[in-house]
């Protein structure tokens, strides 16, 4: 994904990319029916990878990430040149975009299971966490 920081005072405010990677904790009871195949789970991780899939990689995956308030982010330049442009209300900060993924997660997860954490690492020394104990 690649993103640029409107109005910020240093080179990212400049378009650039990252290789992100996307973590996300559950909690939940383990099942214990035997009679269910996914005994010994909280979750199938394969269910979990088509939530995430669906709801966040889909959209954000080699795409770049622009603040709406950003002149360039109404070119129709831009979004003539390239498919996948996401515009966003906020400034797309590492930060920002894990609080952004934590929301959009919340509201699909549910059952037996909620959201425990979530960690976005922009570069493999940087990195935004959420965890649900401290919100």
């Amino acid at each position: 994904m690649a993103h640029a920081l409107y109005g910020y005072d240093g080179p990212c405010k400049n378009i650039h990319g990252h290789t992100y990677h996307l973590s996300v904790t559950l909690i939940g009871f383990i099942i214990k029916d035997n009679n269910d195949a996914k005994v010994g789970m909280v979750v199938d991780f394969g269910d979990l990878k088509k939530i995430v899939q669906s709801n966040i990689l889909n959209k954000y995956d080699h795409a770049l990430v622009l603040n709406d308030r950003a002149p360039y982010a109404q070119s129709t330049l831009i979004f003539n040149e390239f498919e996948k442009i996401v515009s966003v209300p906020f400034q797309p900060t590492c930060e920002n975009l894990l609080l952004h993924f934590v929301s959009q997660l919340k509201q699909v997860i549910s059952g037996e299971m909620s959201l425990a954490g979530m960690r976005l690492e922009e570069t493999p020394s940087s990195y935004a966490e959420w965890l649900a104990s401290d919100n």
